[in-house]
């Protein structure tokens, strides 16, 4: 007999390979991307960036694997993965890193160690001191 009450596995966004998108997008959910968005990238779930794909805007997540290529700034609350293909050319505000050999890295990165504050690029504030 079917359990009506559970809650049903989260779908997964697929852009595939030889598909472009002009415009931003915003989910709920995970997302993958093959082919090219030219806009900007906001999801509550994760996102991956194949060896195929590539993003020309911001992109916005919980958690993110990139595979391909990201020109423009990546806010990851969690935990961002640059894969040895991987080619960022822009910002990362994050609160884990994860970077393989041979992975391509132009820009500048802030990291903090409270997820709340990574996507906002806000980290503790330096502890004042009495003289």
């Amino acid at each position: 007999m079917a359990k009506f009450n559970e809650a049903e596995a989260a779908a997964i966004n697929l852009i595939s390979s030889g598909t472009d998108i002009t415009g931003d997008i915003k989910s709920g959910g995970d997302l993958r991307i093959d082919g090219t968005l030219n806009g900007n990238l906001n999801t509550k779930g994760k996102v991956v960036i194949g060896p195929t794909g590539r993003v020309n805007g911001e992109v916005m997540c919980k958690n993110s694997e990139v595979s391909g290529t990201i020109e423009g700034k990546i806010t990851v609350h969690q935990l961002l993965i640059l894969k040895v293909s991987s080619k960022i050319f822009g910002d990362i505000v994050t609160s884990k890193l994860s970077i393989e050999p041979g992975a391509i890295f132009s820009g500048n990165c802030k990291m903090s160690d409270n997820e709340t504050n990574a996507g906002t690029g806000k980290g503790k504030e330096p502890e004042k001191t009495s003289k």
